[in-house]
């Protein structure tokens, strides 16, 4: 027992990273809704790789199984192992595909490689006859990113040669969108044409075109299956237009300390900024070892008390500096919470601020912040285990 009068971890945490369950949860209604809209029935998965964009794929996993959601991607085998313990029926598709010497686990956790060559399939159907199993397989086609999936020269191969599928149950034909959040990119039409040829060459499988942004390009592009990730994340999927997601992730660090300087003194490492008057600095409870990149410094602002705030100087692997020389005295104590991700600062706004996107402020997000898990339309909220608090 504590001797402690109050034993909440979250009064001991520097940082508290709250995560809206409501708001993921109705993301993915809203995209499962888009897809329904012409009155095909098509089905909406969740892609959980990265620990689900950094937001918990043990307790986002559940909570979408529960609003309806059917299948789910991964990016490692491990994340699929580690997503089979909380999920134990549904699909769980592992998107890197299978490495040597791994089918024995994909069958054991009962996940399904998608297979992005010629040697994968081989491997796979060579399981599927050691383990006189019919294993479910996701063919993966390459139609314009270049990274993984079957060649336009293996793909054909795979047309002329449908035995090589043999002992294998075909779940789902999908390819990725090199620009989806680009809907004039003339790429997009591009690589509908190509994965309609295919699929219209190997008849009967579902298929699956569209990521987040993919779904706002419409119809054409929905097929039977939609694989959001980071739409239901809160990340923008329209560049340059209003959300239409709902926020998901709070950050708020607190303030351990605040000194008074005079003007013309420099502040953190290197002497990255220096006071023009004499200013007020307050020292808060985050730094690149939290996910909070470090070429922000002299680059972002946070939020305190209803002020814009700056951030200045360096950004320390445990620390960051920031000006509050306008911020009433009595608002900036230490223990003061500091809003570095919510209302006024989006990840997608930090991410313009860092020169990269939503997607990299959204996985970098550390672990030793103290998680909360909350919903809007719920009273109590949650710890890690996403139980209620």
């Amino acid at each position: 027992m504590s001797i402690l009068a109050d034993d909440d971890p979250a009064r001991r945490a520097g940082a508290i990273l709250s995560i809206d369950l409501g708001a993921i949860a109705a993301n993915w209604r809203g995209l499962r809704d888009a897809g329904r809209a012409t009155g095909r029935p098509v089905d909406c998965a969740a892609v959980l790789k990265a620990d689900a964009y950094g937001t918990g794929a043990a307790v986002v996993g559940p909570l979408l199984a529960a609003e309806g959601c059917r299948q789910f991607f991964v990016a490692h085998i491990e994340e699929g192992i580690a997503l089979r313990r909380v999920l134990p029926e549904p699909p769980i598709y592992v998107l890197n595909g299978l490495l040597p010497g791994t089918e024995g686990d994909f069958v054991e956790h009962r996940l399904v490689p998608v297979l992005n060559h010629l040697g994968q399939l081989n491997a796979w159907r060579a399981a599927a006859q050691r383990f006189n199993l019919a294993l479910d397989a996701v063919v993966h086609l390459d139609t314009g990113m270049h990274r993984l999936g079957f060649g336009a020269e293996d793909a054909q191969f795979l047309i002329n040669e449908r035995g090589r599928l043999r002992g294998l149950r075909l779940a789902l034909i999908m390819s990725h969108l090199v620009s989806s959040e680009e809907p004039s990119n003339p790429i997009n039409g591009e690589q509908l044409s190509r994965f309609r040829t295919f699929v219209r060459a190997m008849p009967g499988a579902p298929t699956s075109l569209a990521n987040s942004s993919g779904i706002f390009l419409g119809p054409d592009y929905h097929f039977d299956l939609l694989r959001p990730g980071a739409a239901l994340y809160g990340i923008n999927p329209l560049p340059g237009q209003p959300n239409p997601m709902l926020e998901v992730v709070t950050l708020q660090v607190r303030i351990l300390q605040t000194r008074q300087i005079d003007a013309f003194q420099t502040v953190g490492y290197g002497g990255a900024w220096r006071s023009a008057r004499p200013s007020r600095i307050a020292t808060i409870a985050l730094g690149y070892a939290d996910g909070y990149f470090r070429n922000l410094g002299n680059r972002t602002f946070v939020h305190l008390a209803g002020h814009t705030v700056p951030v200045i100087g360096r950004i320390s692997m445990d620390l960051v500096t920031i000006d509050v020389t306008d911020v009433p005295e009595a608002d900036c104590q230490p223990g003061a919470i500091v809003e570095i991700l919510g209302p006024h600062l989006t990840p997608d706004i930090l991410a313009d601020h860092a020169r990269t996107n939503a997607y990299e402020v959204m996985t970098a997000l550390g672990r030793r912040y103290h998680r909360a898990y909350v919903d809007r339309f719920a009273e109590a909220p949650a710890d890690e285990t996403g139980e209620p608090a």
